[in-house]
C-alpha cells in the first residue's frame, strides 16, 4: 500500500471518497487561479500597492504547490483519469495553465530578489512547455473526431498564453543566465514570434467560429476571454522585449516591428472586451441562464488582470502616461473580480465532485441555426 493510500485509509470513509472524488474530478486548468492571483499581485506591486501584492503572493505560495500535488496524487491514483483528459481534445489545452502558472509564479519570486529560484521557475516551465505544445497539437491531429474538438470550448488560446508567458519571464531572468544569456534572448523573440503566429491561427478560427455558425449558451464560456487575454499577455511579453537591454545588435534591429505589432495586439484585446461583455449579457440576461461558480471563471479573471499589466507596461515602452491610469482603474476591477470568483469557490467547496466543465458538450434552447452548418464539423 502506498503512503497516499494509508493515508487515506486513515481518514473517515465518507472524508476520503469525498477527497478521492474531488483528485479524480480535478480539472486540469484549475491552475488558472494561480495564474490569476499571481498576475494580480504582481501588478499591484509594481504600482506600489505592496502589503496587497504580498498578501496575493502568500496565498499564490500555498495555492501553486498544493495544486501541483493534487496533481501527482491524481496521476498515482487515477491515472486512467488524468490520461482520459490529456488525451482529450476539449481539454489538453487546459495543461497550458501549468506553464503559464510556473512563469506567472517565477515571475512573483523575481520581484522579490529569489532571482535563482525565478530561473529554475522558468526552465521547468521552458521543459513543460516543450512538452505539450506537441502532444497537445497531436491529439489535435490525430485523436480528434468529428465533433470533439471546438475553439470555443476547447480553449485552445491558453497554448499563447503558455507560450508568451515564457518570454515575460526569460526577459527577466535571462540576464542571470551567464554565458547563456544570448541565447535565452534569442529564444525569448522566438517564442515571441511563435506565440503571435499561433493566435493568428487560433483567433481566425475562433472568430470564424462564433460569428458563422450555430452559437448557445453553452459556447459562451469564460474560456472566451482568453482571446482578450492572449492579446492582453502577447503586449505585455511585446513590451518586455522593448524594455529590456540584449546588448545584440541583431535583436535590436527587431525593435520598430516589436513596437508596431506589440501597440495592434493590445488595441486587438482592447475591442474585444466589449464584445465579450455582450455575449456575457446574451447569455445571463437574454436567455436567462444561471451565474454560477466554475473553475473556468479563473481564466476569466486572468485576462482582466494581465490586461491591467499589459497597459502598464505599454505605457512604459511606449512613454504614454495616460495608459497608466487606464492599468490602475483595471487592476482594481481585476481584483473585484478575484474577490467574487474566490468566494464562489468557497461556496461550492463542499460540494460534491462536478464533471470536467469542457468534457461534455450541452445543447441549450437560446441559439441561432444556420442551415449550412451540419457540413462543417467544429
Amino acid at each position: 500500500m502506498t503512503s497516499s493510500q494509508e493515508s487515506l485509509s486513515r481518514t473517515p470513509p465518507r472524508l476520503a471518497a469525498w477527497i478521492d472524488g474531488r483528485i479524480e474530478s480535478l480539472y486540469p486548468g484549475y491552475f488558472a487561479l494561480v495564474m490569476a492571483t499571481g498576475i494580480i499581485s504582481n501588478t499591484l506591486r509594481l504600482q506600489g500597492h505592496l502589503l496587497l501584492s504580498d498578501a496575493l503572493f502568500a496565498g499564490n505560495a500555498l495555492a501553486f504547490p498544493w495544486l501541483l500535488a493534487l496533481t501527482v496524487l491524481r496521476a498515482l491514483r487515477h491515472p486512467r483519469a488524468l490520461w482520459a483528459d490529456i488525451i482529450n481534445p476539449r481539454l489538453v489545452f487546459a495543461f497550458f495553465t501549468i506553464v503559464a502558472a510556473t512563469d506567472v509564479f517565477g515571475v512573483g519570486l523575481h520581484l522579490r530578489g529569489a532571482s535563482t529560484a525565478a530561473l529554475w521557475s522558468w526552465l521547468a516551465a521552458l521543459v513543460t512547455w516543450f512538452v505539450l505544445i506537441y502532444f497537445s497539437f497531436g491529439v489535435l491531429t490525430f485523436l480528434n473526431t468529428a465533433q470533439g474538438a471546438n475553439v470555443v470550448h476547447g480553449g485552445w488560446l491558453i497554448a499563447i498564453v503558455g507560450t508568451e508567458s515564457l518570454v515575460i519571464l526569460g526577459a527577466l531572468v535571462a540576464p542571470s543566465a551567464g554565458e547563456l544569456a544570448p541565447s535565452v534572448f534569442v529564444l525569448i523573440h522566438m517564442l515571441w514570434g511563435v506565440g503571435l503566429g499561433l493566435y493568428a491561427i487560433f483567433v481566425t478560427l475562433f472568430a470564424y467560429r462564433i460569428f458563422f455558425f450555430d452559437v448557445g449558451p453553452d459556447d459562451i464560456t469564460p474560456l472566451l476571454w482568453v482571446v482578450m487575454g492572449a492579446a492582453a499577455i502577447s503586449t505585455n511579453a511585446g513590451s518586455m522585449l522593448i524594455l529590456t537591454d540584449s546588448g545584440m545588435p541583431f535583436l535590436a534591429a527587431m525593435r520598430p516591428f516589436i513596437d508596431g505589432m506589440t501597440l495592434i495586439v493590445w488595441a486587438w484585446g482592447t475591442w474585444w472586451i466589449p464584445m465579450l461583455l455582450l455575449f456575457g449579457i446574451w447569455k445571463h440576461v437574454i436567455c436567462r441562464v444561471p451565474l454560477t461558480y466554475t473553475p473556468m471563471l479563473w481564466s476569466l479573471v486572468f485576462p482582466l488582470g494581465m490586461y491591467s499589466l499589459a497597459s502598464l507596461r505599454l505605457s512604459l515602452a511606449a512613454d504614454f502616461p495616460p495608459l497608466h491610469s487606464l492599468a490602475q482603474a483595471m487592476a482594481w476591477i481585476a481584483l473585484a473580480a478575484w474577490g467574487a470568483t474566490l468566494g464562489g469557490l468557497a461556496a461550492a467547496v463542499w460540494a460534491g465532485p462536478a464533471p470536467h466543465p469542457l468534457r461534455e458538450a450541452v445543447t441549450r434552447p437560446c441559439g441561432r441555426r444556420a442551415p449550412w452548418s451540419p457540413h462543417i464539423s467544429w
